[in-house]
């Protein structure tokens, strides 16, 4: 047969159509009943269906969101970069879309879901919408994220959701939107907290932080009082607190802060029976958001505090920049201390000692100097303090005790013809007890081929005055050797005069502050055309008296910081032996000390 007619429906046709039926019925259903909310939206972005979870979610018939914009309904359109990509998605351009959505229930409750945006499975036009309640478990994560950010004992913010808080301060976005720009802390510590936990234990210690982090909420609630924020206040770990104030006013109100909580735990707290008293010690930064770091902020701020309990506790203490800035002066020069000594930056200058009677050059004191990189020429005030606190100072005194006494050698070898004078070399008590100072001594004599008599060991009176022990015995050993020993400063210290005939001692340094008292010769002088404040009488009076005191007990006196002739004119008057100060000399260099040696009678006033 030729051509074609229209027949009855093939089977094959039949069953086809009756079995996608079938499957279209069947996940109608599925898609009707399934307990996770969604919807098929068209390539408008329109619901074409939605299922009774998704009413439910909505709290609406789900046949009242058919014909609806799905973004209105979940929230798509509020920012720009989640409508542009359910925009390509619904065009087929991106495969997928996730997003977290807070939407509002007609009853009232917030409702924090996930949104899922995918193709539809057969392929066709459209896709489909899923939303899933996500509020229980964000609920949870929030409960758990309240855990780890807070401090379980006074349930304040803790170390974490502090810096969290003031890292989000100190960013441009944030100081940039308005505000003051500036911010502030203080810094809170507990004083003698831990004598709480050693004696009354960590209980009553646990129940002491709570009541502190109680007042200082109520301080922070105070102070935030008709201002736009409250201060936050955070347990940073132990007893330390943080009070963090975001644009702050001025350090006038951080003092108004810290002043109030110092006030409020002054108050005494009652314990379960126990009445405590405490105080506390608080650092106070205040300064621009802009070029402060988290980092930058909290260094200064411990800074504070530290300087807060090195200045009495109790009290609060306001940052100051030319103190840090001494303070990290002092760390640089601690840091490179050990290093200078062995790249040889250290030298001596020599200041003469000169005999109060005949005027002759009789010995010199080392004094050592710095010649440091980058601060320049610095004296011993500036860096011996450091070299003691971190026994550098033992490394250091060999070398001053080595290089002074190599030079006396050569003055003495030098000049054959002036008798020789001696060198006076600065002892700390660190190097009595941190080495064998009696051994080297005696193998620098042997080395240098100084004799011992040429050699004096100067120690403060305070570590004189207290010796015991060892000390004492290598003192009774040096002076055994041949070695004059003589107290520097004498008459500042706690002198114990009955103690001081059983030290091996030599030569007594009389303190520059009784040699400055008696200035003037006569009732008075002028200075141009004013009065110079007259002598004191007392002042001559007790120097005379120690003086009287040494050459009784067999001692030699030696007086520092004699600055004009009629100082030197009084003090030869009353018997002192020897004169230093800047009448004679300023510590000067081996070279001019030479030239000193050959002059028959020392010269007032030499540079």
């Amino acid at each position: 047969m030729s051509g074609t007619s229209e027949g009855p429906t093939p089977a094959a046709d039949l069953d086809r159509s009756a079995v996608t039926d079938s499957d279209h019925t069947t996940y109608h259903r599925v898609f009707a009943a399934a307990p996770l909310s969604m919807a098929v939206v068209d390539p408008e972005g329109t619901v074409v269906d939605a299922n009774s979870a998704f009413g439910d979610l909505l709290g609406t018939d789900p046949k009242t969101l058919v014909g609806r914009g799905a973004a209105d309904l979940v929230d798509l359109a509020s920012d720009a970069r989640t409508w542009h990509a359910y925009r390509e998605v619904l065009r087929g351009r991106q495969a997928r879309l996730r997003c977290t959505r807070r939407l509002k229930h007609p009853d009232g409750h917030s409702v924090w879901v996930q949104v899922t945006v995918t193709p539809l499975a057969d392929g066709g036009p459209g896709v489909l919408l899923s939303v899933s309640d996500n509020s229980a478990r964000r609920e949870l994560q929030a409960q758990l994220r309240h855990l780890q950010m807070h401090d379980p004992v006074t349930r304040l913010p803790n170390r974490t959701l502090f810096f969290e808080r003031l890292t989000a301060a100190l960013e441009t976005e944030s100081f940039e939107r308005g505000g003051t720009g500036r911010i502030g802390l203080c810094y809170l510590d507990l004083d003698g907290f831990k004598a709480v936990n050693d004696t009354l234990g960590h209980r009553v210690g646990d129940r002491l932080l709570a009541a502190v982090a109680e007042r200082l909420n109520r301080v922070a609630d105070e102070a935030g009082y008709a201002r736009a924020a409250t201060p936050l206040v955070a347990r940073l770990g132990g007893d330390e607190f943080a009070l963090l104030v975001e644009d702050s006013t001025g350090t006038e109100q951080l003092a108004d802060l810290a002043g109030a909580a110092l006030k409020t735990l002054q108050e005494p707290f009652d314990l379960a029976g126990q009445r405590l008293s405490l105080t506390a010690s608080i650092g106070v930064v205040e300064r621009h958001a802009a070029g402060t770091t988290a980092t930058g902020l909290m260094q200064a701020a411990d800074t504070t505090l530290y300087w807060a309990k090195a200045d009495g506790k109790g009290r609060w203490t306001l940052f100051d920049p030319e103190r840090n800035a001494h303070r990290m002066t002092r760390q640089a020069l601690s840091s490179t201390l050990r290093p200078a000594i062995e790249r040889g930056e250290f030298a001596l200058e020599y200041q003469p000692l000169v005999g109060m009677e005949n005027g002759r050059l009789s010995g010199v004191e080392a004094l050592i100097r710095w010649n440091h990189p980058q601060f320049g020429t610095l004296t011993p005030n500036r860096f011996i303090a450091l070299a003691e606190e971190d026994g550098s100072i033992v490394q250091l005194g060999r070398w001053v005790l080595n290089t002074a006494c190599r030079q006396a050698r050569r003055w003495q070898t030098d000049h054959p013809g002036e008798p020789p004078i001696f060198v006076s070399v600065n002892v700390a008590v660190r190097q009595v007890w941190d080495s064998d100072l009696v051994a080297d001594v005696s193998e620098t004599l042997a080395e240098t081929g100084l004799a011992p008599h040429l050699l004096q060991l100067e120690l403060t009176e305070s570590a004189v005055m207290g010796s015991a022990g060892r000390p004492l015995q290598a003192l009774q050993a040096l002076s055994d050797m041949g070695v004059r020993i003589a107290i520097d400063d004498f008459g500042t210290g706690y002198s114990n005069l009955a103690y001081l005939s059983r030290l091996p001692v030599s030569v007594l340094k009389l303190d520059g502050s009784f040699v400055r008292g008696f200035q003037y010769e006569g009732d008075f002088q002028y200075e141009g055309d004013k009065k110079a404040a007259a002598p004191n009488p007392a002042d001559e009076v007790i120097v005379e008296a120690m003086i009287q005191l040494a050459h009784r007990l067999g001692l030699t006196v030696t007086a520092e910081c004699v600055e004009t002739s009629a100082q030197a004119t009084r003090l030869r008057r009353i018997g002192c032996d020897t004169g230093q100060g800047w009448l004679y000399s300023r510590p000067v260099s081996p070279d001019r000390i030479s030239e000193l040696l050959g002059e028959q009678t020392y010269a007032v006033g030499n540079p």
